[in-house]
């Protein structure tokens, strides 16, 4: 006998929020070496080459990395307690060889993150290595994405 499958269950997810399901971004080029993205909930953000304010898509990637470990780490410890200070800074070196073409190397992720005094604070500050632990090694997609290797396939359409 077939089961029906929950409405959440049998339908993607439209938001691109962070449950499992299928993620879409699309890019419109506004000019040459600047774009425009946009995902499935309207929100825009600008692409450049590097010759303009615009962040690059190297600097989106590591935005990108530092934004979803710090999504993860931020709605865990401030459970505990708000932070006083809260940044996650990402870097790396691009470099390029024959074999391998270009690429990123020496990808960190630095939390600097300060708790106000007390027992929320201790509690908040006990579990912040916990939280980037737990970050890397399964919550954040990015860089989970980026550590596995994930294949990435180019179309025309």
């Amino acid at each position: 006998m077939a089961t029906e499958r929950s409405s959440s269950q049998s339908q993607p997810e439209p938001t691109g929020g962070t449950g499992p399901g299928h993620r879409r971004v699309s890019m419109t080029r506004s000019s040459l070496g600047r774009y425009e993205a946009t995902n499935v909930r309207g929100g825009t953000i600008s692409i450049g080459s590097g010759e303009s304010a615009d962040f690059t898509p190297v600097e989106l990637l590591l935005a990108a990395i530092a934004g979803c470990s710090a999504v993860d780490v931020d709605h865990i410890t401030s459970r505990r307690a708000e932070p006083i200070e809260f940044e996650a800074a990402a870097e790396g070196e691009k470099t390029s060889d024959a074999e391998r073409g270009n690429h990123m190397t020496d990808l960190v992720v630095t939390f600097t993150v300060r708790f106000p005094e007390g027992e929320e604070g201790d509690r908040a500050r006990d579990m912040l290595p916990k939280a980037v632990e737990m970050s890397h090694d399964r919550l954040c997609t990015v860089s989970r994405t980026v550590s596995l290797g994930t294949a990435v396939e180019m179309r025309i359409g």
